[in-house]
């Protein structure tokens, strides 16, 4: 029954009520009224507005609360509302929740396009990186090679500690490009890509790496391949910028229906998570593929990074 009816129903029968009093009980009113009468007449008066409103109130209830619920909405899902009452509330309630769950697609499907145009950027970006500034630093270190076997022995040192500078460049820019563009992830899988950055990891940091990969995990989708290995590297990265860790263990299991990733540290931890680029891009990125992150870290006591992924 649509609302404007529920609300003329909910009156008619209090009104009804209301004669049906004054036909049956012995009250009247003369034509000359006396105070006696009024207080009478202004009693029942207020009695049937006082039922009316409560009446009113019961029946718009699961509406207030459903407007209630929709101002605390902080994130589009659906279940987020409750679908309660009957009639035009429930309706509203179940219009609110498909609009959600069209404007929760519609938002993965943008960030989708989104983060593979960003996977794209850096794949252009890295092949730049490799095949031109590589190539030049290449060149340049042969030049410099050259120029060194010729050169009088007393610019000897000074043409060495320039060609080793070079050569320290070129193996900046090379890590760069694989930071950029996981070309191990492309061939030969997931967890030779997590081992590999795990090395590359304890390679340029003051702590040292555990890596644990059960076997037998399952086919992932390439998307989701991605997704497990920006996490991972955000995680690894963060722990070496913020934690001051001196040991950090990255570990890739199958639990149930879903593959897990864990990046634990034992650095300083923190209290209050402050949602910072980082942390926003990798809930972005486990909202791309419907897995969850979540992130456990106390004061001293380290931090926990794990992504749980549905394995379907």
């Amino acid at each position: 029954m649509p609302l404007f009816w529920t609300i003329c129903l909910i009156n008619g029968v209090v009104f009804v009520l209301g004669a049906v009093v004054l036909v049956l009980s012995p009250a009247s009113v003369s034509s000359d009224a006396v105070r006696s009468e009024i207080v009478v007449v202004a009693l029942g008066l207020v009695a049937i507005l006082l039922l009316n409103a409560l009446l009113i109130r019961w029946a718009l209830a699961p509406l207030t609360r459903l407007i209630t619920r929709v101002g605390d909405i902080e994130r589009l899902e659906p279940t987020h509302l409750p679908e309660e009452g009957s009639g035009p509330v429930r309706g509203v309630a179940q219009g609110v929740n498909a609009l959600l769950a069209r404007l929760a697609e519609e938002r993965r499907a943008g960030d989708a396009r989104a983060l593979a145009a960003q996977e794209s950027e850096r794949h252009r970006i890295a092949q730049e990186l490799h095949d031109e500034v590589g190539q030049s630093l290449t060149v340049v270190l042969l030049g410099l090679k050259q120029v060194e076997s010729q050169a009088p022995p007393a610019l000897v040192p000074e043409l060495a500690a320039v060609r080793e500078s070079a050569r320290a460049g070129l193996d900046d820019v090379r890590r760069v490009a694989r930071r950029l563009r996981p070309g191990v992830l492309e061939d030969l899988g997931l967890t030779s890509a997590l081992a590999a950055l795990a090395t590359d990891f304890a390679d340029h940091s003051a702590a040292s790496v555990r890596r644990s990969f059960a076997p037998g995990l399952p086919a992932l989708s390439p998307e989701v391949e991605v997704v497990v290995y920006r996490v991972a590297q955000e995680a690894l990265t963060n722990a070496a910028r913020h934690a001051d860790a001196r040991s950090v263990e990255l570990s890739l299991r199958r639990h149930g229906d879903h593959v897990v990733l864990e990046v634990t540290d034992d650095g300083r931890g923190f209290e209050g998570l402050a949602e910072g680029s980082g942390l926003m891009g990798m809930r972005e990125r486990a909202a791309l593929v419907r897995a969850e992150l979540s992130v456990i870290s106390q004061p001293r006591r380290g931090t926990t990074v794990r992504l749980r992924v549905p394995v379907s």
